[in-house]
């Protein structure tokens, strides 16, 4: 047989040598979580996973909130790690938003390569980064390179479900899982926008909005739907949705916003109005919408239930909102919805998740600049905050008062003209396969620096 030459060997060491088979793996597990009592797939992966770990000497536990929904905990610190360091928590979720197939160009669970992409569900949204981590991990084992502080894994369960049976259950129940953590890195963020000069800026998230998925429901009297009616519970409910939906939300100012817009205007050079915010990003693509989003406390009404027959006056009626807070202003703004939807409206809460906020400096940030800049040198790195979650709210606070700062960087590469974000829980999710070698890359150099 003939023996490996010495580039194949050092590309088996790599940080990417099993990035896209191993992303291939994960995506052709149906994990789909429609919600807590139809999601599948998570204990499948978990299990996939954690057999990539005994062969570095890597022992894991999974835990399980409900049947069938497992969070899996590991931790890699090889002889010559410095014990003396507090652990990186390097964190992502098994489950994905559904996919109708007859939408996508290919099987959505098919993990296939085409057009230098892999497609599937998840390739973006997040089984690309877990291949990252994994890839980056078991290369350096190969190479006997130890990670420059303790590393804690953690794939958690039901974060497209708002954590409650993942990172927040285990946050509650399990916060032993999180001892000597200081610093977390995971998603959103780490994805690159491309200036006017060409060059690439690398959005990595210091801060999240908080969420409160909540029902409001109006009650009245019921009738026939031939007479006036002026106790009409539908009447009530929507009248209450429009003073809602029309309320003008104030520009908040958070300092992590402020500094990407600061930074915004001097790469773009493009004024910002913050009166007309959208419309002055429109030079980011379809990330001015997210940015737009995190100057203001956003609600927005999303299901709506009322009545059984066109001619009956139903006595009550409901709807669910989704509302996004920005850090420090939750209570103002449930009062404030609360005032808007007037009397009558009774509230009942769905999910309540906190926000989270950490100083962009320290060590982890430290060494996501560093390795970007060495993979993608004259690179620039931009704090952003979040309109969206993560797994971090379940554990950035944790019940006992310690503090995690976490950060979403899953460092992408991305062409210029790669509409990421319309293909993050979109149609033929994909990722180019140079970028997922990009992470993996990125990955190992913060294991090395951080």
């Amino acid at each position: 047989m003939d023996q490996p030459t010495d580039s194949e060997v050092r590309a088996a060491d790599s940080p990417d040598a099993e990035v896209v088979p191993i992303c291939q793996e994960l995506v052709r597990i149906d994990s789909s979580n429609y919600g807590p009592s139809d999601a599948r797939g998570e204990t499948e992966v978990a299990r996939l996973v954690a057999g990539l770990l005994p062969e570095i000497g890597v022992r894991s536990r999974i835990y399980e909130s409900e049947p069938g929904r497992a969070t899996l905990v590991a931790e890699w610190a090889p002889e010559g790690t410095d014990m003396s360091r507090p652990a990186l928590l390097l964190h992502g979720h098994s489950d994905v938003v559904p996919a109708v197939a007859d939408d996508w160009s290919i099987d959505p669970f098919s993990g296939e390569l085409r057009d230098g992409c892999l497609w599937g569900r998840g390739a973006l949204d997040m089984k690309g980064y877990l291949a990252m981590v994994l890839s980056a991990i078991r290369a350096r084992h190969r190479r006997g390179q130890p990670p420059s502080r303790p590393i804690r894994f953690i794939l958690f369960a039901d974060e497209e479900g708002s954590g409650t049976l993942g990172s927040t259950w285990l946050g509650a129940h399990h916060p032993e899982a999180f001892d000597g953590v200081t610093e977390a890195i995971s998603e959103v963020g780490g994805f690159s926008v491309t200036t006017p000069g060409g060059q690439r800026a690398y959005v990595v998230q210091a801060a999240e909005k908080g969420l409160w998925w909540f029902r409001m429901t109006a009650t009245g009297s019921a009738g026939h739907g031939s007479m006036r009616n002026r106790d009409n519970a539908v009447s009530r409910l929507a009248k209450a949705l429009g003073r809602i939906s029309g309320y003008a939300w104030p520009d908040l100012h958070h300092p992590v916003q402020e500094e990407f817009l600061s930074r915004f205007e001097q790469l773009w050079g493009i004024g910002v109005d913050h009166d007309r915010l959208e419309e002055s990003l429109a030079a980011l693509g379809p990330l001015s919408r997210m940015v737009a989003a995190c100057s203001a406390n956003t609600v927005t009404p999303t299901v709506l239930s009322a009545g059984y027959k066109v001619n009956v006056i139903p006595t009550s009626a409901s709807a669910e909102l989704d509302a996004r807070f920005i850090p420090g202003h939750e209570q103002e703004m449930i009062d404030t919805i609360k005032g808007l939807a007037g009397p009558g409206i009774e509230f009942e809460t769905i999910s309540h998740k906190p926000s989270a906020e950490a100083p962009f400096e320290g060590p982890a940030v430290d060494a996501i600049r560093s390795a970007l800049a060495v993979e993608d040198p004259g690179a620039v790195v931009l704090p952003y905050l979040n309109s969206a979650g993560t797994d971090a709210k379940g554990f950035a606070r944790l019940p006992d008062g310690r503090v995690i700062n976490c950060y979403g960087c899953t460092p992408l590469r991305l062409p210029p003209d790669f509409d990421f974000i319309s293909l993050f829980h979109g149609v033929d999710e994909r990722v180019p396969l140079d970028t997922l070698a990009f992470g993996a890359r990125v990955v190992d150099h913060i294991l090395q620096e951080a």
